[in-house]
């Protein structure tokens, strides 16, 4: 299983350890997704970032659709299938994405290849941005909704 990651709030006045946890996520900036393995090193950095992110497990369809739209190589060019068959042992998006959603394949590992994606702002906006999501807000576990969040910011 793998967790995609959406930082949701800025970086004005935050904690020095708390920022270079969100480097460690390549996580630089606003609206930034990455996606990790589930293991209990990352489910503690989770823990220390909890306030300036949301997360949740990923489906094999919505890292598809990041892989298609916002994934991207070194130099910001767009990831293509050819590069994937020359470069990696997966030959199309669809095997990637499978490897990725079940935890097999890691993005940063692969040669040339972003370990974020840049997505946009979500349609309709984020809940409140500074209140956990089990009590209306947009930070924290959302469980099985990032993936329509993610789709909101496509």
């Amino acid at each position: 299983m793998t967790i995609a990651i959406i930082r949701v709030r800025g970086q004005v006045n935050i904690n020095r350890d708390i920022k270079d946890t969100l480097r460690m996520l390549h996580l630089t900036r606003a609206n930034h997704c990455t996606i990790i393995p589930d293991g209990p090193a990352w489910r503690g950095q989770l823990l220390k970032v909890k306030d300036y992110v949301t997360w949740g497990p990923v489906t094999e369809e919505t890292v598809l659709q990041l892989l298609k739209t916002r994934g991207r190589l070194a130099g910001n060019r767009p990831l293509t299938e050819a590069h994937l068959s020359k470069h990696t042992p997966y030959a199309s998006f669809a095997e990637l994405a499978k490897a990725v959603a079940a935890g097999q394949a890691d993005l940063r590992k692969l040669e040339g290849v972003k370990p974020l994606f840049r997505l946009h702002p979500p349609r309709k906006g984020y809940e409140k941005v500074v209140r956990d999501f089990r009590t209306g807000g947009s930070l924290g576990d959302r469980g099985e909704g990032i993936n329509t969040l993610i789709g909101r910011m496509l």
